[in-house]
């Protein structure tokens, strides 16, 4: 009887779902009439009248493993099961509607909280809404604008989850895994759905008749019936029929052959007529759907795809607009004779999708109850295109199903045959027969012989709820029984040897080999224990190849006592003398042999191939360390065929595995007949071929393919399993070894390159990359190692970030990542002393503070001065502590302190009044401090938690020493109005420290933090979020909640804030929230809004900064008339805030025309108006006295800045010209001082290039008759007039602050030192007295001038935190009294913020942008009191924030993300000139735009170098995170623990000759002696690398209590002290592997592999390194990762012993029978089993001795030679018997190396003498 695969299966009773389901069904009452009944039936649709069922599998995520799940459904109930247990229940009796269908598939689910809200929601623009005509973005806002500016593609984070999908009447359910769910609604009634693929749902609807009749009576096409469902929130799309689907297979991007069509063409969609009857879900290369049109009996086959809709915001409506899912029709099949209901028992199956060896193709079965199953191909053409569906033939079936079966990555078909039995159709259409029987019916112990054959399980009829390899078969009698028909081989070796043999073999053949094989493994119930498969395949092929076991030593008693069962299991082999704990164990019955050997007395043609493709598996093993007892396992196989054909190549693997058969082949025992020519002599040596490829390069060969073997021997292979490559590890060893060894490249470098390119693109990570590594033998890895180290040392710079890491540069990946790590690692391990130097221990007196201000409910406080940066503040300024010095001075929520002067003569009454002054003073100075608080902490705020934030308060008691009272003001000394600004800063300061980067600033967030009554405080909060551009992120109707009360602090802050969020974009929300605060931009600006001036001031400026220049035609001129507005005029009550509207309209103006004033007559007429207000109206000559139209007071400064904006860096002489500086007195009578000063900013603003930074510049500014007057003045010949003395300090004062502008952030040595110079002038005059009062007046001037110098001084030294100007602001600072009014601590406390800008990680840029920001921010009119808006709107003075640039560079340790000093090289170019600076990060950088590189170069960190000129992806990943990463090298402890390098492990552990010595030779020495020899805890005080401490901790102690341990730990001593002081790490392993291979026994089953590797590793460093590798060519050479000694080293130990084994005599014996080709068996044994037979194999591995057939046609050869030579007389022969024999012996040596392909120095001297010793012996 034909014998047959057995499947157990067990009965499948009714789960546990549907017995809960089946009790909820009411039984219908028997008293209901037929109307309610149909009512009924209506209401429910097609719901089930029972419980449905539907079956699918659920994978675990990221793995193979999966689980049978069923969901089944009543009318109103769904239950979810999983591997028959119930997970989760729905019940809709609260939707009051029935289910109507329901199936289990995947769902697209977007991983991000919230998704992207379009339109008018948000404050954002979806695209640029204004078209800049003038200069670029980047010209405009420097190149920070852009990076972040940049916003996240909208491009949502999406996962793919299992989700079970519930339709009810109206309304669809989607029910996730991870327990989100969606509700939609349904447009109509759901007849069934199907999973699509890769997710989403298709849906058939209902087609109503009526719906049917309307279309017959009307003509009209019908709608669709087929819809899928992908996104929750769009309604259901229907299904598009495109002419061809491109791509799709493998890797491919799908698109549509006629996408320009669909793009322009209403859709296509499938007909209504066809009715879906089978969809594919499973992940195929090809997706299927079958669909039958019921008018013409037609079935049709479509492929189906999805595809990303897209244009879903166009306004026309075409075809790529919504639709996700599309068909192309592959064939039509008329269908005719139908019987009834055919549809219930249709089935389909997609089925061995793989390359055939022509084409790739995928076959499609069709079951049709009644008739014989239709097979189709479905061929895949290199476009990823299926023209058409290909009928291949007709199959008997009855119903089919697609199973994962017999191979892995293919689908099988299981069918059931008409006779009720089960076939699996494999390897295409082959049929395999099943033989089902019921699990339990027969004891495990009887395997197979006594089965009873009632327990067959027959009469099948059908198969349905397929999960990947489990089926439920249906019987004709109504049972149902379930079977896993699992029967994929689980051992690696059993599958690669199927995969290798399917392209070795013919289709047949293969297929036989592989029915044979599960025969065979079928008896043993598919058990994967004791090598059971390996032995099945073994039979299988022995079987295929009509070869015959003979078992020569076989025993046939049966076994009878435990041991003697154990000794007969395959797994008894396993021997102990590798393991050092049991090596002396011996079995009490000794070990049965299983030796055997395969006979035939006609060879198979096939056994070439099969032996070829085995021997290609069996190199490819040798190739994976930890694979090594599979090949073991596999070379007995090898062996016994190739004793038949090829009995050299048993030779060959006898020497590699000496105990794998018991005798030597012999040449004298060879049948001559059975040899096969077709294959070489010697078998191809995989390692030699790559040695000889890496020491000559002209050696040709390809990287191995198996499908090349068929072609060798002319067969037509069968391709089962595709044409994919078994042999994975032989293939990338061989591509990795042609790009190392490339006769194309030269360089050395390059080829490394090429190396870990290749290496990355076939593993895709590095991590991946070093697991293939560590897999692969030492010597075979080094070559591989050492091009890495190559790259490792001098990386290329345009690199992924995979690459880097593979070279182990991990901050070079992070260089060029486009994700930054996280700053902060909780996790991380931190050295001791790093630990203990960075955490202070909790002191009594701060847990004290803590508990008092807890119980005064302070829990919260904050100071509004605390920096969470990170580490960085306590680097940024090394060891002082002026951040906490500047913190004090400007942190206004704690109690100030001032000293009264005792005056002992006042009474108490007078000292209270003093003390209320001092009070009154020191407040103003209080509610100044947000202006420089906001600078200070500007952007220290990373991350918002979800609690409200709390804004610090304003403290404005103080202590009066040295009385030590607190004094606080009397109510009504401070205006209410004066606190309310004060109040609305310190918000400002507080929004200001939320970085502009922060995460969980959403509109939720803001609204959260509203107070219940609107405050001056959150106005500025909200002012200084959107000034950090997170007022974007707020809802629109959330915008309205704060603007309807008329707040006038929260309308300046939203307004503004909005403007600045959306600085220079036009936003046009934006816009029409301005115009309703600002009369002068709706149509009549006379309409009275009930906003007041200030309100519609900010309003004004917000239009200049959305603006900002964009060249705006209709807003420039809005603005240039609301400087001259008509009722502004007269000053009045209502308009006491005319001159800051005048301010505002002006600002506007010139940013929005920012430095784009050119000739044109829009232009020119601007320029003619602006020339009016600066200079007043001419006066008409009639004389009549017309009131003026403005007042040039309030116009001409206003109108001047405008002017210097609107032509600024334009050098426009001309214009510069209309604000000459007058130089007479009469002229200067005319004019205030103050204009002065304006008009000379705005001039140098125009001419912005020749602005120089020295006195000599600014002095020249000064015209020449008033320079020489007040020379005269300062010799005291000459009293200077008051007019020419006020000109002179203004003029002063307007040059400081240009320069202050131009060079601001440069910290330019020459500008800080004339800043300095006039500054300290300036503070000199201020400081003297004088009675007269035109010297308070002059004072005064100066006093602002000081000021303004003060501000100038700290932009040049913007972030830098300059010690001496920091000491001059600190005196300031202690200056409080009465002439020092709020707008002087202004001033002072600008300056002070500036100079530790965000704490020094900010500066100032110079862009248009930035200028016009300063300007406006540190406009030259300062404020008398805090309520002061008349002069100049206050919020403005917040305006710096958009000229903040990040140039702070820091460095952080790759390993630790710690900060750490670092000295870097800077390369920057002005103008035509390059040059170079050394600066210590972490550091301000000059502007990117003059910056060329940075370089790290310090013997500390490894060589790090950014290109930022032509390495456009690295200069955008320094301007978004201003952070090098740098590697800190291990030898070396970082520049914050030791500044001065004394205790660098060089330093430490002085000469390390002596560890060289000892990692070449193991030996003991004086380990006292030496300076590192606790090296644990010398490591472990500075590095904090777990794998460094653990080898020292474990493996290199001193307490070693035998010889053989104290050697090992002095060798990892000397191994771990090299690989820290030459940073390797990555050797530490090859160190042990050369200590474990030079210790080794040679008994060990692995020693003759492990020799072989030995050799190659050898002879690479010996041999090669030094040619090809260490780049000495390039001069550029460098030492190799592992010495050439230290390999050597451990040959020469092994070449000892094996030296003293075979001066033996018995060897000598034995190898003379070897060299003359005599039979050699086992009997002449030496010692312990096998031992001679392994030692010869090491002999002859070694020296690379021929094999014995070839040395018997060598000695013949020799013989002849000889003979003939001496025979002849000379020239033809020769009377030198010596010379001779010399050179017969090189002729011999070179013949016998070539034919075995030995590597290195090829068959060995000695061993020549030897062999030609044993022939002469016997001759």
């Amino acid at each position: 009887m034909k014998s047959e695969i057995v499947i157990q299966v067990c009965p499948q009773p009714r789960s546990a779902a549907v017995n809960l389901l089946s009790q909820q069904i009411p039984q219908g009452e028997p008293r209901d009439s037929d109307l309610l009944r149909s009512i009924r039936a209506a209401l429910k649709g097609s719901a089930p009248n029972g419980v449905a069922s539907t079956c699918a599998p659920c994978f675990t995520d990221g793995s193979d493993s999966w689980v049978e799940q069923e969901l089944s459904w009543n009318y109103r109930c769904a239950v979810l099961t999983q591997g028959g247990v119930i997970r989760r229940k729905w019940d809709f009796l609260e939707e009051g509607q029935s289910i109507q269908y329901a199936c289990l598939g995947r769902f697209a689910h977007s991983t991000e909280a919230t998704g992207p809200v379009h339109g008018s929601a948000h404050y954002t623009s979806s695209k640029e809404e204004y078209t800049h005509t003038g200069p670029t973005r980047e010209a405009l806002f420097g190149p920070f604008y852009a990076i972040h500016g940049e916003k996240p593609k909208n491009e949502l984070a999406q996962e793919v989850v299992p989700a079970v999908f519930v339709f009810l009447r109206s309304i669809g359910k989607v029910f996730l895994s991870n327990g989100v769910d969606y509700t939609f609604s349904l447009p109509f009634l759901v007849k069934k759905a199907w999973p699509l693929h890769p997710h989403g749902i298709l849906i058939q609807r209902v087609l109503e008749p009526i719906e049917v009749e309307e279309a017959r009576f009307t003509g009209d096409t019908l709608l669709p019936t087929i819809f899928s469902i992908t996104n929750p929130f769009a309604e259901p799309t229907a299904i598009g029929i495109t002419a061809g689907i491109v791509g799709g297979h493998g890797d491919t991007p799908v698109s549509l052959s006629d996408e320009d069509e669909q793009c322009s063409k209403p859709l296509a969609a499938v007909s209504a007529a066809e009715e879906v009857v089978w969809v594919s879900t499973y992940n195929f290369d090809i997706a299927v759907l079958i669909t039958f049109n019921e008018e013409i009996r037609q079935l049709v086959i479509w492929r189906y795809i999805h595809l990303k809709p897209k244009g879903a915001f166009d306004p026309i409506e075409h075809g790529r607009t919504k639709v996700s899912f599309w068909v192309q029709r592959l064939a039509t099949r008329p269908l005719t004779n139908l019987p009834d209901g055919w549809m219930e028992g249709f089935s389909a199956a997609l089925f061995d999708q793989r390359h055939d060896g022509s084409e790739f193709r995928t076959l499609l079965a069709i079951c049709i109850s009644g008739t014989q199953a239709l097979v189709y191909a479905l061929p895949v053409n290199q476009t990823g295109q299926c023209p058409h569906a290909n009928f291949l033939k007709t199959i008997d079936a009855t119903s089919v199903i697609p199973i994962r079966s017999t191979r892995a990555e293919m689908w099988d078909l299981l069918a059931v045959k008409p006779g009720g039995t089960v076939s699996i159709l494999t390897h295409g259409l082959y049929d395999l027969p099943i033989q089902l029987r019921l699990s339990g019916s027969c004891d495990v112990q009887t395997q197979g012989a006594d089965r009873p054959s009632d327990s067959e399980v027959k009469n099948i009829v059908a198969v349905k709820w397929g999960s990947i390899s489990s089926v439920t078969l249906i019987c004709s009698g109504g049972e149902n029984y379930r079977g896993r028909f699992d029967m994929i081989a689980q051992d690696p070796l059993v599958s690669q040897a199927l995969q290798v043999l399917a392209l070795a073999l013919p289709k047949q053949e293969a297929f036989d080999v592989h029915r044979k094989f599960l025969e065979a493994w079928s008896p043993h119930y598919f058990w994967t224990c004791s090598n059971m498969e390996f032995h099945a395949l073994s039979l299988a092929i022995s079987s295929v190849l009509e070869l015959s076991p003979v078992y020569p030593f076989k025993d046939d008693k049966p076994p009878s006592t435990p041991w003697d069962k154990f000794c007969h299991l395959a797994a008894n082999s396993r021997s102990f003398v590798d393991d050092p704990a049991l090596q002396r164990l011996k079995l009490p019955v000794s070990p049965v042999s299983r030796q055997y050997f395969l006979f035939t007395l006609k060879p198979n043609p096939l056994l070439a191939p099969v032996l070829y493709a085995l021997h290609m598996l069996a190199e490819d093993l040798r190739l994976t360390v930890h694979r090594y007892d599979s090949l073991l396992l596999l070379v007995p196989l090898v062996c016994q065929i190739a004793h038949i054909i090829r009995p050299e190549w048993v030779d060959y693997w006898k020497r590699l595995c000496p105990d794998i058969m018991p005798a030597w082949p012999s040449p004298s025992a060879i049948r001559a007949d059975t040899l096969d020519d077709r294959i070489p002599v010697w078998p191809p040596d995989m390692t030699a071929v790559l040695y000889g490829r890496l020491s000559n390069p002209d050696w040709k060969f390809l990287p191995y393919e198996s499908p090349r073997l068929a072609s060798l021997f002319d067969i037509q292979p069968s391709f089962a399993f595709g044409n994919a490559e078994p042999l994975l590890t032989l293939q990338r060893v061989t591509t990795a070894y042609l790009c190392l060894a490339g006769d194309s490249v030269a360089s050395t470098q390059r080829r490394a390159e090429l190396t870990v390119e290749t290496l990355i693109q076939t593993w895709g990570t590095a991590k991946k990359g070093f697991l293939f590594l560590d897999r692969l033998p030492l010597g075979i890895a080094a070559p591989l190692r050492e091009a890495i180290r190559t790259c490792q040392l001098s990386p290329p710079g345009n690199w992924r970030s995979e690459h880097y890491e593979l070279v182990g540069r991990r901050d070079l990946a992070f260089s060029v990542a486009k994700v930054q790590p996280v700053h902060f690692q909780q996790g991380l391990y931190q050295s001791p002393e790093n630990y203990m130097n960075s955490h202070c221990r909790v002191t009594i007196s701060s847990l004290v503070d803590q508990a008092k201000s807890a119980s005064i409910g302070e829990i919260d406080a904050v100071s509004g001065v605390e920096l969470d940066l990170n580490g960085f503040s306590k680097i940024r300024f090394g060891q002082d502590r002026r951040l906490e010095e500047v913190a004090r001075m400007l942190c206004s929520s704690s109690i100030a302190s001032a000293r009264l002067v005792e005056r002992p003569d006042l009474n108490e009454h007078d000292q209270a009044k003093e003390q209320q002054h001092q009070v009154v003073r020191l407040t103003e100075r209080t509610l100044a401090l947000p202006y420089g608080r906001a600078m200070f902490t500007f952007g220290t705020v990373q991350t918002v938690t979800r609690e409200a934030y709390v804004i610090p308060k304003m403290e404005f008691s103080v202590r009066i020493q040295p009385s030590n009272v607190i004094a606080t003001p009397e109510p009504g000394k401070i205006p209410v109005e004066c606190v309310n600004w004060g109040e609305f800063h310190n918000g400002v300061a507080a929004g200001l420290r939320i970085s502009p980067g922060a995460r969980g600033v959403e509109s939720s967030w803001i609204a959260f933090n509203k107070p219940s009554e609107l405050t001056p405080q959150h106005a500025g909060f909200l002012f200084g979020l959107g000034l950090t551009g997170h007022l974007k992120e707020m809802l629109t109707w959330h915008t309205f909640g704060y603007l309807t009360p008329k707040h006038d602090f929260t309308s300046i802050g939203v307004l503004l804030g909005l403007s600045a969020a959306n600085v220079g974009s036009g936003n046009k929300h934006v816009t029409k929230l301005l115009a309703v605060h600002t009369p002068a931009l709706l149509p009549t600006p006379t309409i009275d809004l009930n906003v007041s001036l200030m309100t519609q001031a900010a309003g004004l400026a917000g239009v200049g900064i959305l603006y900002l220049g964009t060249k705006n035609r209709r807003m420039a001129e809005v603005c240039l008339h609301q400087i001259s507005r008509k009722d502004l005029v007269q000053p009045d009550l209502s308009n006491e805030h005319r001159e800051a509207y005048t301010y505002a309209a002006a600002l506007a103006l010139g940013m929005i025309m920012l430095g784009q004033g050119s000739s044109t007559p829009a232009d020119t007429a601007c320029l003619h108006r602006l020339r009016v207000l600066v200079h007043g109206e001419v006066k008409s000559l009639a004389g009549t006295s017309s009131r003026p139209t403005f007042d040039t007071n309030i116009t001409s400064p206003a109108a001047t800045m405008a002017l210097g904006l609107m032509y600024l860096k334009t050098g426009r002489r001309d214009v510069a010209d209309i604000l000459e500086i007058p130089s007479t007195i009469i002229e200067l009578n005319r004019i205030q001082p103050s204009f002065l000063l304006m008009r000379t900013i705005a001039r140098s603003l125009i001419m912005w290039d020749a602005i120089g930074s020295t006195e000599e510049w600014v002095l020249k500014q000064v015209p020449a008759p008033i320079m020489e007057a007040m020379q005269e003045h300062m010799l005291a010949k000459k009293v200077a007039d008051d007019a020419i003395q006020l000109a002179y300090y203004n003029i002063l004062a307007g040059c400081c602050f240009v320069v202050g502008l131009k060079y601001a952030g440069t910290a330019r040595h020459e500008a800080y030192t004339m800043l300095s110079h006039f500054f300290d002038s300036f503070s000199r005059f201020v400081a003297s007295n004088g009675v007269a009062f035109d010297h308070k007046i002059k004072r005064s001037a100066v006093r602002e001038g000081l000021n303004l110098i003060s501000i100038a001084l700290c932009m040049v030294m913007a972030g830098t935190g300059e010690i001496s100007c920091l000491r001059r602001l600190r005196y300031a600072y202690g200056m409080y009294h009465q002439a020092f009014r709020y707008g002087v601590h202004v001033a002072t406390h600008l300056s002070l913020g500036l100079l530790f800008l965000g704490a020094g990680r900010f500066t100032l840029g110079t862009s248009n942008a930035a200028i016009a920001c300063l300007v406006a921010a540190f406009f030259p009119r300062f404020h008398h009191v805090s309520s002061d808006n008349k002069s100049y709107p206050q919020a403005l003075r917040h305006l710096w924030v958009l000229a903040v640039e990040p140039r702070c560079l820091i460095a952080r340790d790759v390993n630790t993300c710690e900060a750490v000093y670092l000295p870097v090289k800077i390369t920057t170019r002005e103008g035509s000139d390059k040059g170079s600076s050394q600066l210590i990060s972490p550091t301000l950088i000059p502007d990117f735009g003059k910056l060329l590189s940075v370089r790290v170069d310090t013997p500390r960190y490894w060589p790090f170098f950014v290109d930022l000129e032509h390495s456009p992806e690295q200069k955008k990943n320094l301007l978004k995170n201003q952070t090098l990463y740098v590697k800190r090298r291990t030898a070396f402890l970082s520049y914050t623990e030791d500044p001065r390098g004394s205790r660098s492990l060089f330093v430490r552990s002085g000469s390390s000759a002596g560890d060289a010595a000892t990692l070449d030779f193991p030996q003991l020495t004086d380990a006292k002696t030496h300076p590192a020899s606790d090296l644990t805890h010398f490591i472990s005080s500075f590095s904090n690398d777990t794998l460094f401490l653990a080898f020292a901790d474990y493996f290199s102690r001193d307490d070693g209590e035998t010889h053989a341990e104290r050697i090992f730990h002095a060798y990892c001593h000397a191994v771990l002290l090299d690989s820290i002081l030459q940073d390797k790490m990555e050797t530490l392993q090859s160190h042990l592997a050369l200590y474990q291979y030079r210790t080794q026994p040679e008994s060990a089953a692995y020693f003759h592999l492990r020799l072989q590797d030995l050799r190659f590793a050898a002879d690479f460093y010996s041999k090669v390194f030094e040619r090809r590798f260490c780049g000495r060519a390039e001069h550029n050479a460098r030492p190799p990762l592992i010495r050439e000694n230290t390999a050597s080293g451990s040959l020469q130990a092994l070449d000892k012993r094996l030296g003293d084994l075979t001066a033996q005599p018995k060897f000598n014996e034995i190898f003379a029978r070897y060299a003359r080709g005599e039979t050699i068996g086992d009997a002449e044994d030496f010692g312990s089993p096998g031992e001679l037979s392994r030692c010869l194999a090491w002999y002859l591995l070694r020296n690379g001795v021929p094999s014995a057939s070839l040395l018997v046609i060598l000695r013949q050869l020799a013989r002849d030679a000889y003979a003939q030579s001496v025979s002849r007389s000379p020239p033809e022969g020769t009377a030198d018997v010596k010379g001779l024999d010399v050179g017969i012996k090189e002729v011999l040596r070179g013949t016998g190396t070539k034919m075995i392909n030995a590597f290195g120095s090829g068959w060995s001297g000695s061993s020549l003498d030897r062999v030609i010793d044993a022939w002469q012996g016997v001759s």
